[in-house]
């Protein structure tokens, strides 16, 4: 599989950190039968009281709505999917790769699973994002 990379939109809520609260997050996307490929949650470093998720995609104009009553919004952080076949050193060559160019990252969660990878980056802009997306297709083209 040649490496995919797409523009996403991430949907993010502020939670408190405390149990249940992305059971309560997920359950009416999961009602309406959002089929969510990406979900991110965390606590905040240094204050132990806040968390946040963030989830993709909320595409249908009824998981929308249904994230919206959710208290989620769409993230103003351009991010990127990256999925493909792994190799090793492929997140070496293209984290290598973007910081050749000057770019930095906002944050970024990657995973293996079998012989697939994939991976949700965020950038400062979305002319990082965009040139990223084309250092990233190059690196793993070069990767082969």
């Amino acid at each position: 599989m040649p490496v995919r990379v797409k523009n996403i939109t991430l949907w993010r809520k502020e939670l408190e950190n405390r149990s249940g609260t992305l059971a309560q997050t997920l359950e009416p996307l999961a009602k309406v039968g959002a089929d969510l490929q990406v979900v991110m949650g965390y606590r905040y470093p240094g204050d132990e009281t806040k968390a946040a998720v963030e989830l993709y995609p909320i595409a249908s104009k009824k998981s929308t709505g249904v994230a919206q009553q959710a208290g989620l919004s769409a993230s103003s952080i351009p991010t990127l999917l990256v999925e493909g076949d792994n190799r090793a050193g492929l997140g070496h060559a293209i984290s290598q790769a973007i910081s050749a160019a000057g770019v930095n990252l906002a944050f970024l969660v990657a995973q293996v699973v079998g012989r697939k990878y994939s991976a949700v980056i965020g950038f400062e802009s979305e002319v990082d994002a965009k040139t990223a997306a084309a250092l990233i297709k190059k690196a793993a083209a070069k990767k082969k």
